[in-house]
């Protein structure tokens, strides 16, 4: 054959299959048999700006519901726990007014609203992620002005006073920090605290930290001596870095790793400061595009696999738990979409399927790199008394559950040993970290569970763009089922089933709704189950048909 038509008709058969591969109907396929190893609740992590919403109606409503639905302990991650305040809260602020001084500079210590903080998660058997933060009034280098009084639309920077400075007196700092480990101890017990994790500050690469670095190593120094101090065997780490895959924040993390592995420590004058766990944070960035809101997973992902590569490259730390302290689609909780209109996303389905893709793709890069992936922080919980369905990044409004709550309650249906699993429309990790989800098909994928007596299969529709597409079929088969008969349950999170935000807007949107109107919506927050039969496996072997509309998450469970 002529050689440049050859070349050609190459090509043409080339583009027409991949075509053809790429527009296939999703056939999903899990292997009981097939095992990566065991099923990590790296999602049963959730944190806040505001510490004083905790004890509040809806916040206590919300973490009751948190707790219920993992198998496992949560932990929990608050800012501001040594704000000093009168414990009112306010948007991106908090207190407990922690440490006080009196006339004669003698330090006094109040832990009655940071034990009602405490004692709210462990009474639901929740475990803090306790944050050695931030500067009382007293304490700081420039207390005034100290207390913001920011809001949506504001900048960002308003929130940045007076307790985002050094300490005065870094021998009270230590000293506050063993006060407060001395008093936990006391009040939950040692081995109630030996399983919690601490960790000093926030982002101090960022706006949250008006030191320099050398200051902050000594904060965390003269903190962990305080800790260690109180409980020896207490964990804490470091450092929450703001934009993990930025050369500034990895500049920052190594060097914070090497003070501590080799550094004089500034509290005790020896080699090396305590280090049991390494903390980092991870961001999507979602923008609107021709009035439409387009998702970026990319960015969050980069964020991670610079993480965990980090801490690998380290003989010290390849094998410290990594936990990342805040993991989301984009960085302010508190800006809705009036103000924001980029964050749109987080009332409806759209925020449900990221979560259920991401971190699927998060479990990807801890094997990938090996990384002893302990959790990711999905810093979002609720907003106490503020519009409805406001478009905060948060689980709940006014008590009443969104979808993306949903995805967590499958997770914590998700139990014993991750398996391998297979979909031929299932983005590739390394698309999805260069470009997330950006093609004319969307990412249709799956991740998959088995324990003694049960096997469950996530399933999502998911696309960066919030635009209609259509539904689509994707059958489930699962192979190697030990039993000959089971029972099968499909839970859906779509426009009709565990949604309350469609359900609200087709009552018109209130913003005063009846008490009729809150028990509807309160009930259509619920994870909603689409059928339930018995059914008979075939050489151990079953097919499940799943119609999956764009943005949807279905989780496919069977139990024997």
């Amino acid at each position: 054959m002529y050689q440049p038509l050859k070349r050609c008709l190459a090509v043409i058969l080339t583009v027409y299959t991949a075509a053809a591969l790429h527009a296939q109907n999703p056939e999903i396929k899990v292997d009981l048999t097939k095992e990566i190893g065991p099923m990590k609740p790296v999602w049963a992590w959730f944190g806040y700006d505001e510490p004083n919403y905790t004890y509040m109606k809806d916040g206590k409503k919300l973490l009751t519901e948190i707790a219920e639905l993992s198998p496992v302990p949560v932990y929990v991650r608050t800012h501001s726990l040594l704000v000093s305040g009168d414990g009112i809260a306010a948007l991106k602020w908090g207190s407990t007014n922690a440490y006080t001084e009196d006339a004669d500079g003698n330090p006094v210590y109040n832990w009655r609203i940071v034990d009602s903080i405490f004692d709210t998660y462990v009474s639901r058997g929740m475990k803090p992620l306790a944050q050695i933060g931030f500067m009382p009034e007293a304490l700081s280098t420039h207390p005034a002005p100290y207390r913001h009084y920011w809001k949506p639309g504001d900048p960002y920077t308003d929130i940045i006073t007076g307790w985002a400075y050094p300490p005065k007196d870094y021998d009270k700092w230590r000293n506050l920090v063993y006060e407060w480990v001395k008093h936990s101890v006391e009040r939950y017990g040692q081995k109630e605290v030996e399983s919690w994790y601490w960790e000093v500050w926030n982002e101090p690469n960022g706006h949250y930290w008006k030191g320099t670095r050398e200051e902050f190593y000594k904060l965390y120094d003269y903190a962990a001596d305080g800790l260690k101090r109180a409980l020896p065997t207490a964990k804490i780490g470091g450092i929450n870095i703001a934009g993990t895959r930025s050369k500034g924040a990895q500049e920052w993390t190594n060097d914070f790793i090497k003070h501590c592995i080799s550094g004089t420590n500034y509290a005790t004058g020896k080699i090396g400061s305590p280090m049991d766990a390494i903390l980092f944070h991870a961001k999507g960035s979602p923008k609107l595009v021709d009035g439409a809101v387009r998702m970026n997973m990319a960015p969050q992902l980069n964020d991670i696999q610079t993480g965990f590569n980090m801490a690998m490259s380290y003989p010290e730390t390849k094998d410290l738990p990594l936990i990342i302290g805040e993991s989301d689609p984009e960085g302010c909780a508190a800006c809705g979409m009036a103000t924001n209109p980029e964050n749109a996303y987080r009332n409806g389905t759209m925020y449900s399927s990221y979560t259920a893709a991401s971190f699927a793709r998060k479990y990807l890069l801890a094997d990938k790199t090996k990384a002893n992936f302990l959790g990711a922080v999905s810093w979002s919980f609720e907003f106490e008394n503020q519009p409805w369905f406001y478009g905060y990044r948060d689980l709940a409004t006014n008590g009443v559950d969104k979808p993306v709550l949903n995805v967590f309650r499958m997770f914590g249906m998700m139990t014993g040993t991750r398996l391998e699993a297979e979909s031929n429309r299932m983005y590739s990790l390394e698309e999805v970290v260069q470009s997330s989800v950006r093609g004319e098909q969307s990412d249709i994928g799956v991740l998959a569970t088995k324990d003694t007596k049960s096997a469950a299969v996530m399933v999502w529709n998911y696309h960066d763009d919030d635009k209609p597409g259509a539904t689509e079929t994707a059958n489930v088969t699962i192979e190697n089922i030990p039993v000959k008969k089971a029972q099968l349950t499909v839970y859906m999170i779509d426009k009709e089933n565990s949604n309350s935000y469609e359900v609200w807007k087709k009552m018109g949107s209130p913003q005063n709704p009846t008490q009729q109107q809150i028990d509807t919506l309160e009930e259509s927050g619920k994870l909603k189950s689409i059928s339930t039969q018995k059914i008979k496996i075939t050489s151990g072997k079953t097919m499940v048909p799943v119609q999956l509309e764009r943005q949807a998450v279905a989780l496919v469970k069977l139990d024997w």
